[in-house]
């Protein structure tokens, strides 16, 4: 067990509060937010980004949560972690969201344009998202289920446009 010496102490506390220094102020709202007039009667509160990269190489990064930082969730609504799958070998899109909680007869889940809304109510437990969808799919194909509080969409994907096109050859 290595024992740190004061300077050692000294550069790990400043290297801590120079890392921290974006989070100055979440302890306040953390106690405004679990104070007992604002206390939400449900848990667990995150918040994060998930970094991935897309398919033209660039990096695409998400938010998710239920609480933001700089920001009191006053809504009692909470947005399910969510997952999009494209599976191109099967042909399918598949979305994943977590809302455990809830039976299948409180979800409602609606394809609009190029988005899908998810909603679930049941009790204290609500859920709302809205998850845009960037490829070709066949609404028609849609298919869900749910099973210890993970929902599961389907869609099939469509073939996408190819450029119709004949070879030439050279007289």
């Amino acid at each position: 067990m290595h024992n740190y010496d004061m300077d050692e102490w000294n550069e790990f506390e400043h290297l801590f509060q120079r890392m921290m220094r974006p989070f100055k102020g979440l302890d306040k709202i953390w106690n405004d937010m679990t104070s007992s007039e604002n206390a939400q009667t449900f848990g667990p509160y995150y918040y994060g980004y998930s970094l991935t990269v897309g398919p033209n190489g660039k990096p695409v990064v998400k938010e998710y949560g239920n609480v933001q930082p700089g920001l009191i969730q006053e809504a009692d609504t909470r947005e399910p972690f969510v997952d999009v799958i494209v599976d191109n070998k099967e042909r399918v899109l598949k979305i994943v969201a977590e809302m455990p909680g809830v039976e299948k007869k409180d979800i409602k889940i609606e394809v609009v344009g190029r988005a899908v809304n998810l909603d679930a109510v049941n009790g204290d437990k609500k859920y709302h998202t809205k998850i845009p969808i960037k490829q070709k799919v066949d609404e028609d194909s849609v298919k869900a289920t749910y099973s210890n509080g993970i929902l599961e969409v389907k869609f099939k994907l469509n073939e996408e446009d190819r450029p119709q096109g004949r070879t030439v050859t050279v007289e």
